[in-house]
């Protein structure tokens, strides 16, 4: 069984998935404390995984599920990937903060090292490669993912409720990914669309 905050269907916000459609399972519980997580870890049902699958194929044409939270790799394995993977027809991405090992078995891999963070410093980063690597930036130094092996390297503004502070945010971010070409901006388009 596993605790599940909620499973919904749309499209992938941020990364260079963005604008996929894709069914998002959101797992409650993580192993780091990040002050800006927006997920409610202490709600969420218990559920089968053949409740998630059932859930999933509620949208046979979204051609994804993405793995989020929390942090997924505290849940899954092998075996979890490969069910749903068989049972669903989709491919089966993970959004995580790279402190576990992953299933081998995952068709993309979006890490998010959260290290830059208060409570994010709790445990390190493991994962030496990713298919993506989508870093939340304020301000930290860019040498410190050199040795993550990523096909596309993504900086994100930190969103936050405060408007002159996000605005300050994209500021910084842009400037940054003009100064360091090998990495590409990555927008939270389902804040700017306000979709769910």
């Amino acid at each position: 069984m596993f605790r599940i905050n909620e499973i919904f269907y749309s499209l992938q916000g941020e990364g260079y998935q963005s604008g996929t459609p894709a069914v998002f399972v959101r797992f409650s519980g993580c192993n780091l404390h990040c002050v800006f997580c927006d997920t409610q870890h202490q709600e969420g049902i218990m559920m089968s995984l053949q409740e998630i699958v059932h859930e999933a194929n509620k949208h046979p044409i979204a051609p994804l599920v993405v793995l989020t939270g929390g942090e997924p790799s505290l849940f899954i394995d092998e075996a979890f990937v490969a069910e749903l993977k068989q049972k669903t027809g989709k491919k089966i991405a993970i959004e995580t903060n790279g402190t576990r090992p992953l299933p081998a078995n995952l068709d993309w891999v979006t890490l998010s090292p959260k290290y830059a963070f208060e409570g994010g410093g709790v445990e390190p980063c493991v994962l030496t490669h990713c298919d993506e690597l989508k870093v939340v930036y304020l301000g930290q130094d860019l040498a410190q993912y050199e040795n993550i092996g990523a096909q596309y390297r993504f900086l994100q503004p930190c969103f936050c409720e405060d408007e002159t502070q996000r605005k300050t945010n994209m500021k910084a971010c842009v400037e940054a990914v003009m100064l360091n070409p090998g990495w590409r901006l990555s927008l939270q388009i389902h804040r700017v669309l306000n979709i769910p």
